[in-house]
Parts: structure tokens; sequence; C-alpha cells
């Protein structure tokens, strides 16, 4: 099974080789089926006969147009607090994808460390989760999170995340690319945000903004930067990113888009000695815990993501301290204009 970065690899074309041109064939022939079938799906919420339901009070849905490793968790945190400061009661409705027997997933414990005092409702009929947001927790709104693929559950505003890295899933549909649906589906965009656009040159983000203008005219463009902030533990310490000056890093994430990590821990100016990938919301047994114990010997600090942290759950490993980096949303542009829709709902 190929790790996340070696599958990026394959399906944008830098694998060279014969053998990497006839997996991409491969992968080619399995895209047209599934491309097909989400087009379908689309057109028929599209035209109407997919029945979409609409909830009591607005919904805000954040999504992704690709494969996950957007930085989605954090725009969904600073919606939150935003909505929060409005005194709108907010709560988080999702799939829970990845979780194990009603248990919460990854994403529901990072977001509950990050956001204590808002409720999150994990069930794969979001529908009926948004019933009893409202019935149960007193919802004034609903943020729907990981919802732009889900048509059931009618919307007020749309919000997709592009990544810079890879903003288009190297224009192909699962599994050639990266992309959940065909390109087109961002036309039915509200608010089209490119995250990482720090990563970017001014002329690069111009040339993706002006790509989503001809498939979104009319929605509002954002650009954001992920701003590390503060080192966590396990235990519910917090430390300064110098803690990090001139020592020796292992980190290690199970992450849709490990290349964002990477980029963060760059902007940490840290020293990796050696860097490992799990798959996507990989659940971490006591043997992977073994194993990465043996693995960073060499190393005076290890690094996760607060997604992972939350299911490692130890503060050290062989007596390493294991901290997760806490990152925050910076806009770059479009800010105001989304306060402006935000206020507007509510």
């Amino acid at each position: 099974m190929l790790n996340p970065s070696t599958f990026r690899k394959l399906v944008s074309g830098r694998q060279a080789g014969m053998r990497a041109a006839l997996l991409r064939g491969v992968l080619r022939l399995a895209e047209t089926p599934y491309a097909w079938a989400m087009r379908y799906r689309n057109q028929r919420y599209d035209s109407g006969r997919a029945e979409s339901h609409s909830a009591k009070v607005p919904v805000v849905s954040v999504g992704n147009l690709t494969l996950g490793g957007t930085g989605k968790t954090p725009l969904v945190e600073w919606l939150a607090r935003r909505l929060s400061d409005l005194q709108i009661r907010v709560v988080i409705v999702s799939r829970g994808y990845g979780s194990e027997k009603g248990a919460p997933n990854d994403e529901a414990l990072e977001l509950e460390l990050a956001l204590p005092g808002v409720p999150h409702i994990q069930d794969a009929d979001r529908v009926a989760a948004a019933n009893l947001a409202v019935a149960e927790h007193g919802a004034q709104l609903i943020l729907l999170d990981d919802g732009f693929q889900h048509r059931r559950l009618q919307r007020n505003l749309d919000i997709v995340l592009l990544d810079a890295t890879e903003p288009f899933g190297f224009d192909h549909v699962f599994p050639r690319g990266t992309l959940r649906e065909p390109v087109t589906g961002l036309t039915r965009a509200d608010v089209v945000v490119l995250s990482r656009a720090n990563v970017l040159t001014t002329a690069e983000r111009e040339a993706i903004r002006r790509r989503v203008s001809q498939l979104a005219p009319r929605a509002i463009w954002c650009e954001v930067q992920h701003r590390p902030t503060r080192l966590f533990n396990s235990d519910g310490h917090q430390v300064e990113c110098n803690l990090l000056a001139s020592k020796r890093v292992a980190a290690f994430c199970g992450i849709g888009n490990p290349a964002g990590f990477r980029h963060t821990l760059e902007s940490l100016g840290c020293g990796v000695v050696q860097l490992r990938e799990f798959a996507d919301h990989h659940n971490y047994t006591r043997e992977d815990i073994a194993e990465l114990s043996a693995w960073c010997h060499s190393s005076e600090i290890i690094l996760t993501t607060r997604k992972d942290l939350v299911k490692v759950r130890v503060p050290t490993l062989r007596g390493i301290p294991l901290w997760a980096v806490g990152l925050e949303i910076e806009f770059l542009t479009g800010q105001k204009e989304l306060e402006t829709t935000l206020r507007e709902i509510v």
C-alpha cells in the first residue's frame, strides 16, 4: 500500500518510468466510473430528483474539493470562535469518518481539545444530526464539517478549501488524482479559501484565483496561512515553539496531505532528522507506539499533529518529549468579506 506522499508522487507524474506510467493507466481506468458516479449524483441533486432537507437554523458547510489535508479543522475552529463572538450558539456536525464503535474520531477529539464549549455531533445521517443539534443542544447555527460532497442537508453557505500544494488534485478524480469530485463541482461554492497560500508566489496564487473565478465567479476569494502558535502535549502542557531551537527533531503524522505538515516543520526552523508518514486517520496501536519509540531514538524532541496526538495520548516516547504543533488560521485576504457574509446569515 502506498503512503500518502508516494501516492501523490505517482499521480502527479513526478514518479517517472514504465511501471509508474502503467500504474497511472490502471488508476485512470478506475477513475472513470467513480467520476461518472459523482457527476450523476450531483445532477440528481441539482435537478431536484434527489431530495435535500433543510435544517431549522442556518447551516455553514466547510469542505474540500480534494482528499483531506487542506487545513479544514483550523478553519472550523476560527469560524466557531467568530460566531461565538457574535453570541451565536454553534454546534458542529460531521460524519465521524474513521471512528470506531461510535467513539469520537480524531478530528472530533482535536476539536474538543480546541473548542471545549462547542458541542460536536457525529452521525453518518447528518440530517438527523442537524435536527438533534437544534432539539437537544439549542443550536442557532450548524457548522457542517467536511460537508461539501454531502448534498442531503441544505446549507446557507458552502466554504471550500483548496490546498496550495495541490489545489486541483492533479486534475484527476481519485484514484488517478486526489479530487473527490470533478473540479466543476466548485460551481456550488460560495466561498473558496486557498490554504497555505504563503508557500506560493503572488503570481501562482493569482493563477489559481483566475481558474476558480471561471468556475465560481461569484464566490468570495480568501487566502490564508497556518501559523504555528504553541506546542501541546497529552498532559495539557503548552510551551513556546522556540523550545525547538537547535534541537534534533523526529516527526510523524497520519494526515491526508503530509506536505502541509512538512511545510509547518520547515517554518519552525528545526532540524528534522527523520519524518514518518502513516495513512490518514491512522489508529495507533501498542505495536505502533513501540515501533515509534525505537525509531525516534536519535532525536531530542518528537513532533506530531494535534490530530495524531489525541490518539497517541502519551507525553513521551522512550523518554523523549512528544509535542503537537498548534496551528492558527491567519487571513492574508478575504477576511472582511467572509465576516460580513457570516453576519448576514446569522
